[in-house]
């Protein structure tokens, strides 16, 4: 296993912060879904990273109405691995999810 890198204390500081911003960014997004705000359509489609970055598993979870046992049933009729993001999906896994949750 590698070493991590060796970090200043200002290094460390706006790497924490960095990273607080973007878990903040997905937890926003997140909220959007669970409120509608923001489709699934829209966000597959997004050219947003904090998007990207997001589980798929965790998108589903997000949506009224689905749990944790639904999303897992979903993901593997579609096909999708647990630990896929949003940014991994290819056209036809992004396709199949959306005429599933169109049902």
């Amino acid at each position: 296993m590698a070493t991590p890198p060796i970090l200043t204390p200002e290094q460390r500081a706006a790497a924490l912060a960095k990273a607080a911003e973007a878990r903040t960014a997905r937890a926003a997004i997140k909220v959007e879904l669970k409120q509608g705000t923001l489709t699934v359509a829209a966000a597959l489609e997004s050219a947003d990273p904090n998007v990207g970055k997001l589980k798929v598993i965790a998108m589903l979870e997000s949506l009224p109405g689905l749990g944790k046992v639904k999303a897992r049933k979903i993901m593997e009729e579609v096909g999708i691995a647990d630990n896929r993001k949003i940014q991994g999906l290819g056209t036809q896994q992004k396709k199949a999810l959306l005429e599933y949750l169109a049902k």
